[in-house]
């Protein structure tokens, strides 16, 4: 995250002998990207948090493919992915490429038995139904409905629902996940025109430093292998940290829609970016006010991505028969455009109260197993007059 912040304890300088109130030393670590050129956070930590004790086992998680050339459009039903007891179990990928996995979950339990960090990407997940906090060695962060999560790449986490009835949209980015930088100074600060600012994020503030010596288990996710890891100290041992790498949140509901007096392009609607990929969230807004405006979207060639969107509430004014937890993909290489009718009802409407999450990915999708699973089978036909 390219703002400034630090929780708890640290030292006046870098790299210099940082001691406890009993004399002992605080352990310093360098959680950066890009070799030591990205963004960085120093964290200051009780005990070495190198201890590794054993290694348990691993497991390969990858997505099964079922269908890795696709031009057709598909719908998702995503509520009839069932819920299960775990965390990661319950975490079912549906469309995958080299650069991301874009998944469901139900999960049912909170994710406190182990720990879990993700060695390759950066996570994002989305919180359709449900409440709790996000618990990370860098400090937690509660949620609620509507909000985004992102957790950069080697955060150790938990994560505690409030009830069993949960849904989660994920994204696991092999990129960096940015805010996006168009909306953005030379320095980093978000502009005027951005649709949201800082004082929107959800920082980390309350530290939990547990100062506990035994074994821990950690679930590390690299390379498509899930690797059962014990540590000889509590993971959550920080004192202190500061920089600019680290989890937050963002509700969408503080997402500004940016609108015109004609139909403005999907950019707009742009919330986080990565190189190989942009997010984008649908809020209720305003719809154009040229008098002869057309609200609907206008057909428009998917040339260059492919469009997933995930719809969260409100009645899509674009699409017909849509549901709460519904997936659409439009592939590049074919037109899409507003189901029949929608455009001809749009005129003359004032405003829309859709809520929808899109990711256009630059490189084309791969269906999974999961995916065909959850498939109505017929929604490419569904522009047919």
């Amino acid at each position: 995250m390219p703002i400034y912040h630090h929780v708890g304890k640290i030292p006046a300088k870098r790299h210099t002998v940082f001691k406890s109130e009993n004399d002992t030393f605080y352990y310093e670590q360098l959680f950066g990207t890009e070799g030591f050129h990205g963004h960085a956070s120093l964290l200051y930590h009780t005990h070495r948090p190198t201890q590794v004790k054993e290694i348990l086992g691993s497991k390969n998680v990858a997505p099964k493919i079922a269908v890795d050339k696709n031009i057709k459009a598909l719908l998702l039903q995503g509520f009839n992915v069932d819920p299960e007891d775990d965390f990661l179990d319950s975490r079912k990928p549906m469309l995958v490429n080299s650069d991301c996995v874009i998944g469901l979950a139900a999960p049912k339990q909170s994710l406190t038995k182990y720990f879990y960090k993700n060695a390759d990407s950066d996570e994002m997940l989305f919180i359709h139904k449900g409440a709790g906090t996000l618990r990370t060695f860098m400090g937690n962060i509660p949620f609620e409905y509507g909000d985004y999560l992102i957790i950069p790449r080697g955060v150790i986490y938990q994560i505690e629902f409030n009830t069993s009835d949960n849904r989660l949209l994920y994204l696991e980015s092999h990129s960096p996940i940015y805010t996006p930088k168009r909306y953005k100074n030379a320095s980093g600060q978000l502009l005027e025109h951005s649709p949201y600012c800082e004082r929107d994020l959800k920082l980390p503030q309350t530290l939990e430093t547990y100062d506990e010596k035994g074994e821990f288990l950690i679930k590390i996710k690299k390379q498509d292998m899930l690797h059962d890891f014990i540590y000889a100290t509590h993971p959550f041992d920080v004192v202190g940290w500061d920089g600019y790498n680290f989890p937050f949140g963002f509700s969408i509901h503080n997402f500004e829609p940016i609108t015109g007096r004609v139909h403005q392009p999907p950019p707009v609607h742009q919330t986080f970016e990565t190189n190989a990929l942009v997010v984008c969230s649908f809020c209720p807004r305003m719809y154009d006010y040229h008098p002869q405006a057309v609200p609907a979207p206008y057909n428009h060639s998917n040339i260059d991505s492919d469009e997933m969107i995930y719809y969260v509430d409100g009645d899509f004014m674009s699409r017909n028969d849509i549901k709460q937890g519904y997936i659409t993909l439009h592939p590049k290489g074919i037109p899409h455009g507003p189901a029949p009718g929608s455009m001809e009802r749009s005129i003359g409407q004032k405003e829309t109260k859709e809520l929808a999450v899109m990711i256009d990915t630059f490189r084309p999708l791969m269906i999974t197993e999961d995916a065909l699973k959850i498939d109505d089978g017929k929604y490419y036909k569904s522009w047919l007059e």
